[in-house]
């Protein structure tokens, strides 16, 4: 069973930084992709970034130049570091795997950006 956790979020001021982590725990396919997405209230899940397996990365032009999206244990730790965050980066993020022909979420991890 394949389960995905994340965790980093929180409440900051414009002009800071988070880092957003996701822990995948379960059997995984060696050739995967994982991503960030988030959702505001009232709109649409949206992808921030995403990663495969081979560490080809791309990002939304919302978040680009100043997020970063990484991989480590093995690629069953998945990050997101953002900078320069704006109360528009305020929303839900969440993590997802695409392993097996199936895709997994993660329950979600609050990021509130105060002005």
């Amino acid at each position: 069973q394949v389960q995905l956790v994340e965790s980093g979020g929180g409440l900051v001021q414009a002009g800071g930084s988070l880092r957003l982590s996701c822990a995948v725990s379960g059997s995984i396919f060696s050739f995967n992709e994982m991503g960030w997405y988030r959702q505001a209230p009232g709109k649409q899940r949206e992808l921030v970034a995403r990663i495969t397996s081979g560490g080809n990365t791309n990002y939304a032009d919302s978040v680009k130049g100043r997020s970063a999206i990484s991989r480590a244990n093995a690629g069953k730790t998945l990050y997101l570091q953002m900078n320069s965050l704006k109360p528009e980066d305020t929303a839900v993020y969440y993590c997802n795997l695409l392993t097996w022909g199936s895709l997994y979420w993660g329950q979600g991890t609050q990021v509130t950006v105060s002005s």
